[in-house]
């Protein structure tokens, strides 16, 4: 079922909107889904990550912080 919703935004977005929304032959409204749906899924994917990190934690699956260092260290290297 689907639901009108309505925010303010400024002038410059509505024209880039516009703009982008004509280049690809499509509306205001199928681009602004496809922007919510991938706001949505990035911020689902990263409290995924961030919630297999504090299991991990609380399972001590842990790095020490010098192991760390030292891969960052090799990390810095190889640039």
């Amino acid at each position: 079922m689907d639901k009108t919703v309505s925010f303010r935004t400024d002038m410059k977005k509505v024209k880039a909107l516009d703009a982008l929304a004509s280049m690809q032959d499509r509306d205001r409204s199928y681009l602004l889904n496809q922007a919510v749906d991938n706001y949505l899924d990035l911020q689902l994917y990263h409290i995924e990550l961030i919630e297999k990190g504090i299991r991990q934690a609380d399972a001590g699956e842990l790095i020490d912080h010098s192991d760390v260092e030292k891969i960052a260290a090799r990390l810095r290297r190889r640039k």
